[in-house]
């Protein structure tokens, strides 16, 4: 049981880092400029964090329900 609490509080601790990266990335983030590489490679970084964060929730719930 132990070792589930600690994977617990790793794992809300990477979603609070990675909440905040992509709250600072979103401070900038106007969407996708077609026929600009830089601004695809910014949405490309955002989708990233946004399935992170959402597989660090999942992870946590299941790990909560047990």
């Amino acid at each position: 049981m132990e070792n589930a609490q600690q994977k617990l509080k790793s794992l809300e601790e990477k979603l609070v880092y990675y909440e905040d990266k992509l709250r600072f990335k979103m401070k900038r983030y106007r969407g996708v400029i077609h026929e600009s590489a830089a601004s695809e490679m910014k949405h490309q970084e955002v989708m990233v964090f946004r399935a992170m964060i959402d597989g660090l929730k999942k992870e946590i719930k299941d790990l909560s329900n047990l």
